[in-house]
């Protein structure tokens, strides 16, 4: 085990998984005084958040590849831009290329989007700037509510208090944008996009968001809130921008190591925990996979819910009613992921040679209804057979990640069902999907198939066993209604608290969401200090 200690100690907070969360959450808590151990399974801090090489002199994000998300305070209290982190904005959002060479780029401000959109549609473009505002009159809604602690059903007067504060923000609201937060929370992206815009193409550059990380089609409702939780994020201060961390996603994560180790935490690699320790419905210590135990007064999971209460914690010390909710808890994003290494920058039809659009999200997938039967694909063949794939070529923007003159490519692909009928296995089917992805990226870019010099591959399956996000959900549980706020993960439990005392969730399982943003690292970190000062954490002895 590294960065493990040889004397016996009771530690004031474990904290379980070295994801962003995780070493959020441990920063916060040794910053305040704790003595504060984390416990990360692989050998690499960051959790999906990390930055590896994937084939000889070529490195990239192996999970997750794009920032936005990350919260502005976080970046601030971890003084990640003190410990080497450095993001750039793409040069555009995205570009949409068309099967018949036509393409639609967005970014570079309103103007030049109008400009895009009117090649499709001149009443697009002139609805655009409404949409645009009606999208941040709502965005702006939900960041109030990020960094606060959702009220908890049955939690007493002080979730009570909080519930009436967050209703009365709510009703000062105008109207108008009351009735837009309902329609963003309750309806299909499909739905509401058809009534804004009339060209597919446009409706499709809005509508990708809706399905990344998210098993459904674009017109199942709930979906326009996937969009929505795309969108609430900022860049260097301009909101709704994405961008590239230099040196990838481990950039992110190593900057709040080093932050978390400056305050004082143990952040342990090839530490894995077997089991959550319990006495009298406390949580007192771990057990890891080699058998030896360490004490703590406090246990905190980065993990997903189910992994949590249905894995680690013992099988009597959790009422039988949350074991059967959390059995129901929908996971499985249907995410297949994939890093190719380049010869070369990929030439699209319709618009050759170098450009902007290669720094941006390039989205292949020109309409709703080509996402749509990408869903129904999966559902009945296991995977789409014309898959929807977002590129990023990160290289564009950071030369650190490949040899001069090649590139490294992301590839983040929908459907691919995490549960494949009987008789096939991801096992056998990985390098089959891979290639009809590649396939996929080849009919946008000819000869691409030709400069790919090495590729890494993660299916649902290979997601879920390396990075422990079940059924290979990148969000630790969906994003549906009944799933977030004061329901994430369960009524009565969404303060980042658990039905056992002393154990906390920190994690993307937790409110609000996934999506590489260190908020439930940073709101957990403030409940569990409060139960600190309040006498709520007992003394454990050694």
């Amino acid at each position: 085990m590294q960065g493990s200690t040889s004397r016996a100690a009771t530690y004031d907070a474990i904290i379980i998984g070295g994801g962003h969360n995780g070493l959020v959450c441990a920063a916060y808590l040794a910053g305040a005084g704790l003595r504060v151990r984390v416990l990360e399974r692989r050998h690499v801090l960051g959790g999906a958040a990390v930055t590896e090489e994937f084939h000889p002199g070529f490195r990239n994000s192996s999970a997750s590849y794009t920032v936005s998300l990350l919260a502005p305070k976080v970046i601030r209290d971890l003084r990640l831009s003190e410990h080497g982190l450095r993001i750039v904005e793409r040069p555009l959002a995205n570009f949409l290329p068309l099967p018949d060479g036509r393409y639609l780029k967005s970014g570079g401000g309103l103007a030049a989007t109008q400009s895009e959109v009117a090649k499709f549609s001149r009443r697009d473009a002139d609805r655009l700037p409404a949409y645009y505002a009606m999208i941040e009159q709502v965005a702006e809604v939900l960041r109030g509510l990020l960094l606060r602690t959702p009220p908890n059903v049955g939690g007493g007067l002080g979730s009570l208090a909080e519930a009436v504060i967050q209703a009365a923000r709510m009703a000062k609201l105008p109207r108008e944008v009351q009735r837009n937060v309902l329609d963003l929370f309750t309806k299909s992206a499909g739905e509401l996009l058809e009534w804004w815009f009339e060209s597919e193409p446009v409706r499709a550059l809005f509508g990708f968001d809706a399905v990344v990380g998210n098993f459904a089609s674009p017109y199942t409702p709930g979906s326009a809130y996937v969009l929505l939780h795309h969108v609430f994020g900022e860049v260097n201060g301009k909101r709704g921008s994405w961008g590239h961390a230099i040196g990838g996603m481990g950039a992110i994560t190593q900057a709040m190591a080093a932050e978390a180790r400056a305050r004082g935490a143990e952040l342990s690699t090839e530490a894995s925990v077997q089991q959550v320790l319990v006495r009298d419905g406390r949580a007192h210590g771990v057990q890891l996979a080699d058998g030896s135990m360490l004490q703590a007064r406090s246990v905190i999971s980065n993990l997903n819910p189910k992994l949590l209460y249905l894995s680690l914690c013992p099988a009597d010390s959790l009422p039988s009613e949350i074991v059967q909710r959390m059995q129901r808890w929908r996971c499985g994003s249907a995410t297949f992921r994939m890093n190719v290494a380049l010869r070369q920058l990929p030439d699209f039809i319709g618009l050759s040679g170098a450009g902007p659009h290669h720094g941006s999200g390039i989205i292949l997938a020109p309409s709703l209804g080509y996402m749509e039967r990408a869903h129904a694909d999966a559902r009945a063949l296991s995977w789409s057979r014309a898959p929807i794939v977002e590129m990023l070529i990160p290289s564009t923007l950071d030369d650190s990640l490949a040899p001069p003159g090649q590139h490294v490519a992301s590839l983040f692909c929908q459907h691919f069902n995490p549960q494949l009928p009987d008789g096939l296995r991801w096992e056998d089917e990985r390098e089959r999907a891979a290639d009809l992805v590649l396939q996929t990226v080849a009919q946008y870019c000819p000869g691409f198939t030709h400069d790919v010099l090495g590729r890494s591959i993660l299916s649902p399956l290979d997601l879920e066993q390396q990075f422990g996000l079940l059924g290979g959900d990148i969000f630790h549980g969906a994003l549906g209604l009944d799933q977030l706020w004061s329901a994430r993960p369960l009524l009565g439990y969404a303060d980042y608290r658990s039905p056992i005392k002393g154990l906390y969730m920190c994690g993307s399982g937790s409110h609000p969401g996934g999506g590489v943003t260190g908020i439930p690292g940073h709101n957990a970190a403030r409940e569990i200090l409060a139960d600190f000062r309040r006498g709520r954490v007992p003394r454990v002895a050694n």
